[in-house]
């Protein structure tokens, strides 16, 4: 059976908060995984200042074993405004990369981030921190996109968020989680009992979680073989297909275009018509 871990960072970050934007070591990550069973590994960026200069390094690791990695190109809303598609672009064309990094952390995801995902055919794995009521914005505006919300919406075990993302899974076809980092299993078995296992994606999080306690919980919400191989791996790979073959269609699409001077979206959710 083959086994795609859909989530795991690689190589240096530029800061020292923490080992999320300093370094994400691989060596005894992919021992951990090779022991486990797990035959290739979807990589991108730590946090990092400048993610051109990360994602070149990530490819390197990539391109070194392109039967064992794929990669995802990480960007930053704010900072990166104005050359996302330049740097999708390079990382889709040049790099073999088949989908795009998002972190709310850095900044909430844009139009500009859209619409390079939709130009190249390739979908957005975008952790939105709980911030669950994005995601319905996402999934109609974009219905072209397929979007990877990570952790059931929550790293932090958020569980209002998490269950809020379930009926999301339901209801868009274009929105998929992955079980990373997911440490309330009666909601992961929720969502693969609604949303069923085609809405589902083996990931680590590595290589800070371990890959082989992070597989488990796949195996435990069924024994069906069907239902395992699409959560594993089939799900993965339907979503990268046309970035992976090289089939998305551009000739004769004007490119988007977005300026640096564009407004980012850094202000706090505020619904207008709420008076405090």
């Amino acid at each position: 059976m083959l086994i795609i871990d859909a989530h795991c960072h690689a190589g240096k970050g530029d800061g020292l908060t923490g080992p999320w934007d300093t370094s994400a070591p691989l060596k005894n990550f992919l021992r951990w995984s090779e022991e486990a069973g797990i035959q290739r590994t979807n990589l991108f960026a730590a946090f990092h200042s400048d993610y051109a200069k990360a994602n070149a390094a990530v490819s390197v690791i990539v391109n070194k074993q392109p039967q064992r990695f794929y990669g995802f190109a990480f960007v930053h809303a704010v900072n990166d405004r104005g050359r996302i598609f330049e740097l999708v672009n390079e990382a889709v064309t040049q790099y073999g990369f088949c989908g795009i990094k998002v972190h709310r952390h850095d900044a909430r995801i844009s139009r500009e981030i859209c619409e390079a995902a939709r130009y190249f055919s390739v979908p957005v794995l975008y952790d939105v921190v709980g911030e669950v009521s994005m995601v319905e914005l996402l999934a109609t505006e974009y219905p072209e996109v397929n979007f990877i919300i990570p952790h059931l919406s929550s790293f932090s075990d958020d569980w209002r968020a998490q269950i809020a993302l379930i009926p999301l899974l339901e209801r868009h076809p274009n929105v998929f989680t992955d079980t990373s980092g997911i440490r309330r299993y009666d909601l992961l078995e929720m969502a693969f009992k609604r949303a069923g296992p085609g809405k589902i994606l083996f990931g680590s999080d590595g290589p800070w979680l371990h890959p082989a306690v992070e597989l488990k919980k796949v195996f435990v919400l069924t024994r069906n073989k069907t239902d395992l191989q699409r959560m594993l791996a089939g799900n993965f790979l339907h979503l990268t297909e046309k970035a992976r073959n090289g089939e998305y269609e551009t000739a004769g699409r004007p490119k988007p275009v977005f300026s640096k001077t564009d407004e980012p979206l850094t202000y706090e959710y505020r619904d207008p018509w709420l008076v405090k």
